[in-house]
């Protein structure tokens, strides 16, 4: 593989792991302290919603998982038309 290549699939790679298991740990966190307790089994409950959510297809839940690589794409396209202007 390619060293561009290679590095593009490692940071996608990078970017789903931390969706699938940081973001909905911290959005656990941070809803906890904005509304209150998670009624669905806690932290758990929540990962594991999500990944059901993931597994039937629903697009919020992709949405979410892949915004992290998401914002990365944003951020370099944002950065090479700013450069290019």
């Amino acid at each position: 593989m390619h060293g561009r290549l290679r590095n593009e699939a490692i940071l996608a790679v990078l970017m789903l792991a931390f969706g699938l298991f940081i973001l909905p740990v911290a959005i656990y966190f941070v809803g906890q302290q904005i509304i209150g307790e998670y009624e669905g089994g806690g932290v758990i409950g929540l990962v594991l919603a999500l990944w059901s959510a993931l597994v039937r297809a629903d697009a919020v839940a992709w949405v979410l998982v892949l915004s992290p690589w998401l914002v990365v794409q944003l951020l370099r396209l944002t950065w090479k038309m700013w450069r290019w202007a």
